[in-house]
């Protein structure tokens, strides 16, 4: 039975945490015996701090780290992806703007792809978010030389070995799919189901958000153009 590891950035994110542990859980348990729930909080002061280690402390799945400050999205994915154990890796953000049952519609993609890459049918989070998303993700694909129409849903699916191959800066958690394209793996978009936020208040600004991604797309193109490519001939002994 394979291990599965769902990964989750948390910050400030309190109201959310019973209920995504608790949704995760029931996405899961059915179809794996074996699995982890590692909850990377990135620095929060509202009490989801002291909450997740109250939770770990009677839930053997729950894996607990904490940052001394919030170092952002992509460090908190890092550490989650140095630290899962689990066959298959799971990402997803903490707000429940996507759903853990959805899991199991990328599921089945794993068979013939490295990567699964949700693409969210809907933007549930106001014009304004849904146009620089539009916008961003064109951009990115103009520069990086890529196709990938939803580089930032949150909610992805990998092959152990995909994770473990990344070598990430700050702000690459905007590329997973083209850094594990450029890393030789095969990978897949499919539509998944996004949601109005519930509870809590978004981290994110929008035209900041947009800029910064712009720049670091001219690096993961570099990344992409620099690339060593070689084949090294072994000849048979004689």
């Amino acid at each position: 039975m394979e291990r599965i590891s769902v990964i989750a950035p948390v910050f400030n994110e309190k109201e959310n945490i019973v209920r995504l542990i608790e949704k995760i859980e029931l996405a899961i348990k059915p179809k794996f015996e074996s699995y982890e729930i590692v909850l990377v909080d990135d620095g929060s002061t509202d009490g989801s701090t002291d909450l997740i280690k109250e939770i770990a402390k009677k839930n053997v799945h729950i894996k607990n780290y904490h940052f001394t400050k919030n170092n952002g999205q992509t460090a908190a994915l890092d550490a989650g992806f140095k630290m899962c154990t689990g066959e298959i890796v799971v990402t997803m953000d903490s707000d429940l703007q996507t759903n853990p049952d959805d899991i199991h519609i990328l599921l089945p993609y794993l068979k013939e792809y490295d990567m699964v890459n949700g693409k969210r049918l809907t933007r549930e989070d106001g014009l304004k978010r849904k146009i620089s998303s539009l916008v961003g993700n064109g951009m990115r694909n103009w520069i990086t030389k890529d196709n990938i129409q939803d580089t930032g849903c949150p909610l992805k699916l990998f092959k152990k070995e995909v994770v473990k191959s990344f070598v990430l800066y700050e702000g690459m958690h905007r590329f997973l799919p083209t850094l594990a394209k450029i890393n030789g793996f095969k990978v897949i978009e499919v539509p998944v189901q996004h949601y109005d936020r519930e509870f809590g208040q978004s981290k994110y600004g929008v035209w900041n958000r947009l800029f910064k991604g712009l720049k670091d797309a001219f690096a993961v193109r570099w990344m992409k153009q620099r690339k060593l490519k070689y084949e090294i001939v072994i000849e048979e002994e004689k």
